[in-house]
């Protein structure tokens, strides 16, 4: 199933995915869920394939007018995995490292699909990071190889926007990471189910005003979807709704010769197959 998170003139609603439409499950049944949330913490996705199997033709909206909401709006935690790519490792300042680099955002630093990413007023090192987001279905500790799989929901894109001369003040990458409005996802949410295990063999792809700036596939992590979560879960308590970012590829503008940032008036955009693109044009901070 596909779903979608998205505003209207009373209040949030879900869409399923129909083709080129969305079906507007409130318009078929008023009753029915309004947020994501709510269908992961009880479970609800085949109460919404009910729903959306009853639509008809009234309820069906246009993908493209919709005022797009976040997937997850009520993530206790944002994971993130740096240097997941050995390609994107090597055009670092960076080496391999054993474990995976984990640090955290913000659900400030987000924003939806279709509405702007602030460039701040303080630097114009902002930079693309296309990546996979995983979003957690149930309160899982202690998850094994055999069974990390249940712990996840669905996928989305992400966009891991980054402030790099922030992020490299200190060794520690939490301001760098979390200007607020500079992380896109969504806005397509793709059932696990809808995907290979783990989301392996996806391609990912990044394009800064229709010109591909990264290019790779899921099978290039160097920790997948399964080991993450194992590793996560040694130390972490993960809870419905719980955001995980896997990590982005090589191409990023910081490693270009000159660098490429991202300015006002650009057009950034993140795709990976089976799931859907996510876009955002670039706004300077006050404008």
């Amino acid at each position: 199933m596909r779903l979608v998170s998205f505003s209207s003139s009373d209040g949030p609603r879900i869409g399923v995915m129909s083709g080129d439409s969305v079906i507007d499950l409130s318009q078929v049944d008023p009753k029915a869920p309004q947020n994501l949330q709510t269908i992961i913490e009880h479970d609800l996705f085949a109460d919404v394939q009910a729903i959306a199997d009853r639509a008809e033709d009234n309820a069906k909206r246009q993908y493209d007018s919709l005022d797009f909401a976040m997937p997850s709006v009520k993530a206790g935690k944002i994971l993130c995995l740096g240097l997941n790519y050995m390609e994107h490792v090597n055009e670092g300042i960076f080496e391999k490292q054993p474990y995976p680099t984990i640090f955290m955002r913000s659900m400030s630093s987000m924003v939806p699909h279709g509405k702007p990413v602030i460039r701040p007023k303080t630097s114009q090192t902002l930079d693309f990071e296309a990546e996979l987001a995983l979003i957690i279905g149930k309160r899982s500790r202690h998850l094994t190889s055999e069974n990390a799989l249940d712990a996840v929901a669905g996928y989305s894109c992400a966009n891991d926007g980054s402030v790099r001369e922030y992020q490299r003040h200190t060794i520690q990458w939490t301001m760098g990471k979390n200007f607020d409005n500079t992380g896109p996802l969504g806005p397509i949410f793709v059932t696990a189910d809808e995907l290979p295990p783990g989301a392996t063999g996806l391609d990912i792809s990044c394009r800064l005003n229709g010109e591909t700036v990264q290019s790779s596939n899921t099978d290039m992590m160097m920790f997948p979807v399964i080991e993450t979560l194992v590793y996560l879960t040694e130390g972490l308590t993960l809870e419905p709704g719980d955001i995980v970012l896997m990590g982005t590829p090589s191409g990023v503008g910081h490693a270009r010769k000159p660098p490429l940032w991202m300015k006002d008036g650009d057009i950034v955009e993140v795709e990976i197959e089976g799931i859907g693109v996510l876009r955002n044009p670039v706004q300077n901070e006050g404008a």
